[in-house]
């Protein structure tokens, strides 16, 4: 069973942004209940379905499949709330790859850093643009950004 392990947080800085690589992402989402979430993603020229458990502390399970792009097109159209755009930008820092998610369209000023571990109590070397941690937050989730974008939160809740 595929397991994803990662922790979430906000970006303080711009300093990540030297020698990121980067790919565009849309996706929508086909289902959005708590037990399980799918999602279709399209990255650059490639797309995927991915089926996602409910989170377990930092946790869940999660399986992904590659999709004819076509296929996810047509996907696209079926899924409830808005399409989640944004540039993903990949920085390895020490043992870890970050993934940083600038987010676009209704979503544009929200930047999220992401790492993936192996263990959940795995040490984590952090990067000096790294701030506060949402991990167990659910509006930073791309599933419930879909339904109330950052643009419409209120000030006082970012």
């Amino acid at each position: 069973m595929a397991k994803e392990i990662e922790r979430k947080f906000l970006v303080t800085s711009e300093d990540w942004r030297e020698g990121a690589h980067q790919i565009h992402y849309a996706q929508g989402y086909l289902s959005k209940e708590k037990e399980c979430t799918v999602r279709v993603r399209i990255a650059e020229e490639n797309a995927f379905l991915t089926i996602k458990g409910p989170v377990q502390g930092i946790s869940r399970d999660e399986f992904e499949y590659p999709i004819p792009v076509e296929d996810a097109k047509e996907m696209l159209q079926l899924t409830s709330g808005n399409i989640v755009e944004k540039v993903r930008h990949r920085i390895q820092q020490g043992a870890h790859l970050w993934e940083v998610d600038e987010f676009l369209g209704k979503n544009r000023g929200l930047v999220v850093a992401e790492v993936e571990l192996n263990d959940p109590s795995e040490s984590i070397i952090f990067p000096p643009w790294i701030g506060k941690e949402v991990t167990g937050d659910p509006r930073y989730y791309n599933s419930s950004l879909a339904v109330l974008p950052f643009s419409e939160w209120k000030p006082e809740s970012r």
